[in-house]
């Protein structure tokens, strides 16, 4: 059975990267809402939506309200609020007990014609991975045993490149927007002074092999010019521009752009601009792979090394050629450089061939809807 037009969703995010954590959230929040859903989103730290989707915060998004985590814990708030019918903890961060307290005490007061109100759907909404558990571990039931919600499930809901996940975030327009680009507008309303020559995006954290890739740019026997994402990414070219010792070139081939922070618009834009693109996390990845052009994963770096077997799993599923598999595994520290010659036109197909597996299969806001339908 299909969720009603308007049906109410409460969204968790507690923000760690908020490039990505709130990003996927607001994205997840947005394509609800254009499906008739009605959103709250419940952020511990909303300021990067400033930048990232201008008005948010402010209400004029329509659908979606942005509240602070802090009024989730506040009973005078929460007995001023009608209960959503599915909750989602993105990134396995756990919804506050008075929230769950409050809901409960809903859950089992009459509803219309004296029927008690079920339940909402509570999903888990976990990080995404090409890794084999995913399969085995989506849409399993988790049971409540304890606190004011035992007897209830959460329900794990894996976000992933194969049929048996959960799928991507993607809007259903996108192909058609990307299709009408005109990226020497774009380029030219940024500022940037683009005479034809190839352009490189990068969002990194700090690779450990950005000062030799940057010394290989400036050396290269064609000019390059890189466009750089602000914050850390900045930063890193910054602090790696002067640590390498070279000798002096005849001409230097590399120009670099630095760009303010971009909304999730513009930053679609710029990679749709690019012809190599560097990204990182899970979102941007994502971003470049609808894309469809040559792109080079940093991973977010964990102090375990779990990190190693989600990147080679990432590979496996891209089918990544050689020379692609081995550059991740240098920029990533997973392998000693030298970093290998970026072969473009095999990337490209590559990255091209697996967008086309990705459009054949449901988008997650789809499938989370579906999902949720089945389970009222």
């Amino acid at each position: 059975m299909p969720l009603p037009l308007h049906a109410l969703w409460d969204i968790f995010c507690r923000v760690i990267d908020n490039h990505g954590d709130l990003g996927v959230c607001w994205r997840l929040a947005r394509q609800l809402a254009e499906r008739g859903q009605q959103v709250r989103l419940w952020v511990d730290d909303a300021g990067a939506l400033d930048w990232m989707a201008p008005g948010a915060r402010q209400g004029r998004v329509d659908g979606v309200r942005v509240l602070p985590w802090a009024d989730s814990l506040a009973p005078g708030v929460l007995a001023a609020l009608p209960r959503a019918g599915v909750w989602v903890e993105a990134f396995g961060c756990e919804i506050a007990p008075e929230f769950i307290a409050s809901g409960a005490c809903l859950a089992g007061a009459g509803g219309q014609n004296g029927i008690e109100n079920p339940p909402p759907v509570w999903i888990n909404l976990e990080y995404l991975s090409a890794e084999p558990y995913v399969e085995r571990m989506h849409a399993l039931p988790s049971p409540v045993l304890h606190g004011p919600a035992a007897g209830w499930t959460k329900w794990f809901f894996y976000p992933g490149f194969t049929p048996r996940t959960g799928g991507l975030l993607r809007e259903s327009d996108l192909p058609a927007r990307q299709a009408a680009f005109d990226r020497a507008t774009w380029l030219r309303e940024q500022g940037i002074g683009w005479q034809g020559e190839p352009l490189v995006s990068l969002f990194c954290y700090e690779p450990p092999a950005l000062a030799e890739w940057l010394a290989q740019l400036r050396e290269a026997p064609a000019p390059t010019r890189l466009l750089v994402t602000a914050g850390r990414a900045s930063a890193a070219v910054l602090s790696s521009q002067n640590s390498l010792q070279r000798p002096p070139v005849k001409r230097e081939q590399l120009s670099i752009s630095y760009l303010p922070y971009l909304t999730q618009t513009g930053y679609d834009h710029l990679l749709w601009s690019c012809d190599l693109n560097f990204v990182r996390g899970e979102d941007s990845l994502v971003r470049a792979l609808w894309a469809g052009a040559p792109c080079v994963w940093h991973i977010y770096p964990q102090h375990d090394d779990a990190h190693h077997a989600k990147l080679e799993a990432f590979l496996r599923w891209l089918e990544a050629p050689a020379s692609l598999a081995d550059f991740h595994r240098v920029w990533n520290g997973l392998a000693p450089g030298p970093l290998p010659a970026p072969d473009l036109p095999a990337w490209r197909a590559c990255v091209q061939a697996a967008r086309q597996r990705l459009l054949a299969q449901d988008d997650l806001a789809t499938q989370l809807l579906r999902f949720v339908a089945g389970k009222r």
